[in-house]
């Protein structure tokens, strides 16, 4: 049954979101024509990111959570993380945002936090550019927090908030994956490539990986949502 383990947290992740996207008031099915490009393409950037540090030995997979099918360096539960896991945090971030219309920063606070966090992404990646982790991390953190910043996009105002919200199923999940909560973990990590700080047992990077690969999908969304219009 250990080999499931990480298939079974895919399919569990993604379960409750995907049911409720038919539910009559949320309706988050209507916006499927946006959200799978949007998948598709972030998913294509991160596997790609995936593969090569799975290469160069800054993380792998423990044989005994997966069912064995690999393809291109990864397993096939890797490939279903960049689906399940982004659908299930959008759905959370659109359905915070309807149950709560009202909940996002001012602008003014959204630039400064923005300002804050692209000067203190740009520091930690300068500090440490022989990190393979942290490096291309901080480095496409940066990037989307100056693409918002000089796009006036508004997106922030609201994700900044979800996002912490977002961070409980995302530290449970991650969690499990690195080794909280059973024998040992799902994906371990090369703490050589990465700043060695741990919130629980998830590397403190993950965070931004996750605000990076949820923050990339929305972006796109909204895009499509006026293309598709």
């Amino acid at each position: 049954m250990e080999k499931y383990t990480y298939l079974l947290l895919n399919l569990g992740s993604i379960l409750i979101p995907f049911i409720f996207s038919f539910e009559k008031r949320l309706r988050f099915v209507k916006d499927w024509h946006a959200l799978f490009p949007a998948l598709l393409i972030t998913a294509v950037f991160f596997i790609v990111w995936d593969h090569f540090l799975t290469i160069w030995g800054v993380w792998g997979f423990n044989p005994e959570y997966i069912t064995g099918t690999w393809i291109w360096s990864l397993p096939l539960e890797e490939w279903m993380f960049f689906i399940c896991i982004p659908y299930a945090s959008i759905f959370t971030h659109y359905a915070v945002g309807y149950f709560f219309p009202n909940l996002q920063l001012s602008k003014k606070v959204t630039v400064y936090i923005t300002i804050v966090l692209f000067l203190i992404s740009v520091v930690v990646l300068i500090l440490n550019t022989d990190k393979w982790y942290t490096l291309i991390n901080f480095s496409v953190f940066a990037g989307l927090l100056a693409y918002s910043f000089f796009a006036k996009n508004t997106i922030l105002q609201k994700f900044y908030l979800t996002f912490l919200v977002i961070l409980i199923p995302f530290f449970i999940v991650n969690g499990i994956l690195t080794g909280s909560f059973i024998h040992q973990e799902v994906v371990w990590y090369n703490d050589n490539e990465n700043l060695g700080i741990r919130l629980f047992t998830v590397p403190i990077e993950d965070a931004f990986y996750a605000f990076s690969m949820l923050f990339a999908n929305l972006i796109l969304i909204e895009k499509f949502k006026k293309v598709f219009k």
